[in-house]
């Protein structure tokens, strides 16, 4: 019989494990439900649902340190951090909506085990760069902790890095701990419209390599741009690219001019200022662009230079649409839902570029329990996750399947 588990207390995560362990009973490790279609389809009859395990245990904001229960949602504790003018600065994704769900479902935990991180990565780093520490139980049902409330407070192993991206599939975190930075006091984002792929590719590359700290950059073919909520976005003629800058006020007018002038030749300019540049980048964030359709959706990790070649590869034997974000390093596609979602056609156009990343985030359940979800691992990195794997599951308990087949 299939059951869904819901400990209240770290205790009960404990005597579920061991009950698992003892049994070989395989479970499914869920935050709050929000990424439950992301990856493999589990191969576990049980569920372990983390909900109720919530509430910030820890909050100094002078000490830009949180520490939270690892199924406390993540709008609980954005609204909590907004109130000391603080933010999560590597800008976590908000799935839900793109995967069929609510928004604003998703939990700290959850964010973390995925290792979602949104446009400011390129400047901020990922979200297991903010990850400080975490209490958790592994597949052998015994407890550890690592990391701590400072960043520099590793000595040994950091595995803070290890349980980030492994989807659950190592360990059952009860407790995390992030950093937390200052909200910028000024946003503001330079529009540069009528652009094709290879142009938008050159704006961002020149607002990246100038002096102007650019904390975003991101592409749009048309028919993407056509669909934003912002108005400077969706009436362009054209493709758009859009860098965004933070910081004092002076200094991101500065800024956003000195971009206006050096962009100047590319295109016309624009200027989003605060509500409406948050606006668009939350778009971005979320994908909104591909929310609430039927196809499937690619999430592709190349070389910045490399993008709109690989986008074209790809389009050229595929129905798809497609925009970029981190400079032109990450391409988000959408593809016909049949077959392999075309992962064939995308994994030889990353090849042919000199190699990157494509994970599949959205697809039906009967097409993610036939195709590699995530990048197809060479031998010797697939011996090491292997290896990894059995010193936190040796029986194989937690979220078996998830990320590959039969592990």
């Amino acid at each position: 019989m299939t059951e869904t588990f819901r400990p209240e207390s770290d205790t009960q995560v404990a005597e579920l494990l061991s009950w698992a362990l003892a049994e070989e009973q395989p479970v499914e490790v869920i935050g709050r439900g929000s990424k439950r279609k992301l990856g493999r389809v589990t191969q576990a009859a049980h569920s372990l649902d983390l909900s109720a395990l919530s509430g910030i245990t820890l909050y100094e904001p002078e000490e830009l340190v949180l520490q939270a229960r690892a199924g406390t949602s993540l709008a609980e504790i954005q609204a909590a951090i907004a109130e000391k003018k603080q933010e999560l600065a590597f800008e976590p994704c908000d799935l839900g909506p793109l995967l069929g769900g609510e928004e604003g479902q998703a939990s700290i935990g959850g964010v973390l085990a995925c290792n979602l991180s949104g446009p400011r990565r390129i400047k901020a780093g990922a979200a297991r760069d903010h990850f400080l520490g975490a209490s958790a139980y592994s597949g052998r049902g015994t407890l550890f902790k690592t990391g701590g409330r400072v960043v520099k407070n590793v000595t040994g192993y950091d595995l803070c890095k290890v349980l980030a991206g492994s989807y659950g599939t190592l360990a059952v975190m009860t407790d995390v701990t992030v950093k937390v930075l200052p909200v910028p006091e000024k946003t503001r984002t330079v529009l540069v419209r009528g652009l094709d792929d290879a142009a938008g590719l050159l704006a961002m590359t020149r607002a990246l390599t100038s002096s102007h700290e650019v904390s975003a950059a991101a592409h749009l073919p048309q028919v993407i741009a056509a669909c934003s909520g912002v108005g400077y976005v969706r009436d362009s003629d054209g493709g758009v690219a859009a860098v965004r800058v933070e910081g004092p006020a002076g200094s991101v007018a500065h800024r956003c001019q000195a971009l206006r002038d050096l962009l100047a030749d590319l295109g016309s300019t624009e200027e989003l200022h605060s509500h409406n540049s948050n606006s668009f980048w939350r778009e971005v964030r979320d994908i909104k662009p591909f929310v609430g359709d039927e196809r499937a959706v690619w999430r592709i990790s190349v070389a910045p230079q490399a993008g709109p070649a690989v986008a074209a590869a790809i389009t050229a034997q595929v129905a798809a649409e497609h925009f970029f974000d981190w400079g032109g390093g990450l391409l988000l596609l959408a593809t016909p839902a049949e077959g392999d979602c075309a992962a064939a056609v995308i994994r030889s156009a990353i090849a042919a570029a000199g190699g990157g990343h494509a994970t599949l985030l959205r697809a039906p359940d009967n097409l993610r329990a036939g195709i590699e979800v995530f990048q197809p691992q060479d031998p010797a990195m697939a011996a090491l996750s292997h290896r990894v794997k059995e010193a936190f599951d040796p029986v194989g308990i937690l979220n078996p399947g998830r990320m590959r087949a039969g592990s």
